[in-house]
């Protein structure tokens, strides 16, 4: 039995392409910056950013929840701004994916966990235009990983055979979760490794 020829990359953004946008660890420099409990903003946090990934929040209305349910000494652009500060491209990552795109003739699609907000920032801010074919976000398309069906959308847009994707993610579980539905997936923990796995599925620079 040969193996299918791969014709399509699926990506996850936040910590393969470029930093996560508002994790835990973002939400810690946040508080320290703007004088905020953390732990009360974390817990709010929790309650609901669910729901602003899901895309039935503005980031404006998740801000109303976390941060400005009282009276602040800062405006929402100031916070807003110090998170859209944060998102910073992975360059080697970023150039490896156009390489191979340009290399192989493959189709690239963004499947990711993420506010509608913080995505349209962060494909301005990473260009992710310039090589991805169609952008997947949980806010545009109401699924999120771990929920199979956004990978189930992203092969019906993509109009290819799961076996030939490969999955990109550095969270194990939505890997998993990916080669379940019969998608080919790598654990992404660096950009040596992942070159390297991807080399071994015959996508190589």
């Amino acid at each position: 039995m040969t193996t299918p020829t791969i014709s399509t990359l699926f990506l996850d953004v936040g910590g393969v392409l470029g930093t996560n946008g508002w994790d835990h660890t973002i939400r810690r420099r946040a508080a320290a910056a703007f004088g905020l409990d953390q732990a009360e903003m974390d817990e709010r946090h929790h309650l609901t950013f669910d729901t602003y990934e899901s895309g039935k929040l503005s980031l404006d209305d998740y801000l109303d929840r976390i941060v400005f349910y009282e009276p602040r000494p800062f405006t929402r652009q100031d916070f807003r701004a110090f998170m859209m500060a944060q998102s910073q491209p992975f360059d080697d990552m970023i150039a490896l994916i156009s390489e191979l795109k340009a290399r192989h003739g493959l189709k690239v699609a963004v499947v990711s966990n993420e506010g509608r907000e913080l995505a349209v920032h962060r494909v301005e801010a990473f260009g992710l235009r310039a090589f991805v074919d169609f952008f997947i976000f949980s806010a545009f398309v109401h699924f999120r990983k771990p929920d199979a069906d956004i990978f189930r959308l992203a092969l019906d847009v993509a109009q290819v055979p799961a076996e030939r994707v490969i999955y990109i993610d550095d969270r194990p579980m939505f890997v998993q979760v990916a080669r379940g539905l019969g998608i080919q997936g790598v654990h992404h923990e660096g950009y040596e490794s992942t070159r390297a796995a991807l080399g071994g599925l015959g996508i190589r620079n």
